[in-house]
């Protein structure tokens, strides 16, 4: 859990239990456990629900928490848990992120067909498109049936319904934070390589959504159980600074006075940093001692302008630090953040930094994409989903690729990576960091990438392995359309020695395509479904049939012993199944249902 009560929701429980746990565990563990009572087990998920939507309908959410529980009767978590305690938690920490009654729904019944008899078809017919959308959308693959191929191509799924609905990646964040919670059941390895999973992929994925609050609970967590160690002498830091909230406190009301004097109408209050971040500054800096700066939090009531009044108010009270002000107002992030960060020399020489930001853009900083469900009536915030280019370029290259491990590594790659913007031909583009302009020409188009001969940037012609920063400007010239000298009998298309400098995953996968001829192209699993799907259609005209739904398809994989319709339209696609013998039954039962 993040240690500023005030950075938004705590979510629950807030780390897991164990033998070592500490005085701040115990603590925190007594004032937010989930309280489930058993006489009305969605008492506490109704009453936070309501208390940010008041008109919410409270009964769909028992009706959806009723179906959920008799699905899941009789299944265990390995902490001895009953199962249905995990998708209660997950629509408990949606809910304290101020999503709508769709999401909890969905949350509540995540796992149901992934873990029970309850069907998709049966799920939408109960509770309508939006949800099953959402359900399907953090639905996993089979392992048993896809083998290794299963997590990225689950992974790819879940992308791909984010594309049209942000709400499965919120839902799938709220589910693992809860497991992160609960790793204690699990073996020291499965801890390990789930813990660093959560790292690699989701805790980016959250940071890219924009959703602070969630990010910071998923940080410490992630640090509990990688770096136990660190944890530890981090909490003991916290729990042994002397001075430290009168500091803050004096900093805060000194603050409050010089904007008062700047006629600037803000809000102040410390803003102390959640332990994964101390850590992280601790680790760059190679510092002995937890690096733990005061810092502060100026929220200003007013337009943006006022921001910088704001700041002039704060620099004129104590000295700036050169080199350490960043202005995400002027420039945002790709994830909805916006607000501006300095650092000053305050009260007894010590540094502060200081966050200042209006309040629609604070509630951006802690909700990010769910700041449109939570505030649903403010006519004045940014568009959600709209602004996130990343997720709309991971949507066009994840098509390029049809091996599950490279979709996953390539997304791994593009999340690790810092994000720049850089200007060409009137547009800005978002692109990891260290990217070069052959980057830039292959976010232009496969054919601008693959016939890029030369760039500018900033006016000046550069090499194409240039790394661009942040706020260039840049021109990129091809064969079509060059305007510059280039080395005589130069070749077409890309040149393999740009694997070598080039960042982004849309350029390394479109160049791999380009020298990839020899090799038959590939097929991925949502390919094998629409053939699978087709396969049977066509064959079910020769019988002058046709299939009005997937109702009987979805019984007939289900009697035939496979987890899902998906997976019977991949063994139709790969001829483990034959479609004859398949559209065979298919009738029998539709015309035989007893």
């Amino acid at each position: 859990m993040d240690v500023d009560a005030g950075h938004g929701a705590a979510f629950g429980r807030a780390l897991p239990t164990s033998s070592t746990e500490t005085s701040f565990t115990r603590r925190l563990r007594s004032l937010l456990t989930f309280q489930n009572n058993d006489d009305d087990p969605v008492a506490e998920l109704a009453r936070t629900h309501r208390s940010i939507h008041a008109s919410a309908d409270v009964a769909i959410l028992r009706r959806s928490y009723q179906i959920a529980e008799s699905m899941h009767r009789g299944q265990f978590r390995k902490s001895g848990d009953p199962y249905i305690t995990h998708p209660l938690a997950v629509a408990q920490i949606c809910a304290e992120l101020g999503m709508d009654t769709t999401t909890l729904v969905a949350a509540l019944l995540h796992d149901t067909v992934e873990d029970t008899s309850y069907t998709l078809e049966a799920l939408q017919g109960d509770f309508g498109n939006e949800v099953a959308h959402l359900v399907d959308g953090v639905t996993k693959f089979d392992k048993a049936y896809y083998g290794k191929a299963a997590e990225g191509e689950t992974i790819r799924k879940m992308i791909v319904a984010a594309g049209k609905d942000v709400r499965v990646l919120v839902i799938k964040l709220a589910d693992r934070l809860h497991n992160m919670r609960t790793l204690d059941a699990r073996s020291t390895a499965s801890r390990a390589r789930i813990a660093t999973a959560t790292l690699d992929v989701l805790v980016p994925l959250c940071d890219r959504l924009g959703i602070q609050a969630l990010k910071r609970n998923l940080d410490d967590v992630v640090l509990y159980h990688l770096e136990p160690d660190s944890f530890a002498r981090i909490d003991e830091h916290v729990k042994n600074r002397p001075g430290w909230d009168d500091y803050l406190a004096d900093v805060s009301h000194k603050a409050r006075t010089a904007l008062r004097r700047q006629k600037v109408t803000a809000e102040v209050h410390p803003r102390p940093r959640h332990y994964y971040s101390i850590w992280k500054d601790t680790v760059a800096g190679n510092h002995p001692m937890p690096l733990d700066l005061p810092r502060i939090a100026v929220v200003v009531d007013g337009p943006d302008t006022d921001c910088y009044a704001a700041l002039g108010a704060i620099h004129g009270r104590w000295r700036p630090v050169a080199g350490r002000f960043k202005d995400f107002i002027a420039s945002p992030k790709n994830n909805l953040y916006r607000s501006l960060h300095t650092t000053v020399v305050g009260p007894d020489g010590k540094l502060v930094e200081v966050l200042i930001r209006t309040e629609t853009m604070h509630r951006y900083s802690e909700y990010g994409v769910a700041t449109s469900y939570r505030y649903p009536k403010e006519s004045d915030e940014p568009p959600g989903a709209d602004q996130l280019t990343w997720l709309k370029r991971v949507l066009d290259w994840q098509g390029d690729t049809t091996d599950a491990a490279q979709f996953l590594d390539s997304l791994r790659c593009d999340l690790a990576e810092g994000q720049i913007t850089v200007f060409a031909h009137g547009n800005a583009y978002e692109l990891p960091s260290q990217s070069t302009p052959v980057d830039l020409a292959y976010e232009l188009g496969p054919r601008h990438g693959d016939q890029c001969l030369a760039a500018t940037i900033n006016g000046r012609l550069a090499p194409l392995s240039s790394p661009l920063r942040d706020g260039d400007v840049v021109e990129i010239f091809s064969e079509t359309e060059s305007q510059v000298d280039v080395e005589p009998n130069s070749q077409r298309g890309p040149r393999r020695e740009w694997l070598g400098f080039v960042k982004s995953s849309q350029a390394q996968m479109q160049i791999n395509r380009f020298f990839d001829e020899k090799n038959e192209p590939g097929i991925s699993i949502a390919d094998k479904v629409r053939l699978g799907r087709a396969t049977i259609g066509l064959t079910l005209r020769k019988h002058d049939r046709g299939l009005a739904s997937e109702v009987p398809l979805r019984r007939l994989a289900e009697e035939l012993g496979y987890p899902d319709l998906e997976t019977l339209l991949v063994a139709v696609c790969e001829r483990s199944l034959e479609p004859d013998a398949v559209v065979e039954q298919l009738i029998a039962l539709v015309d035989h249902p007893d």
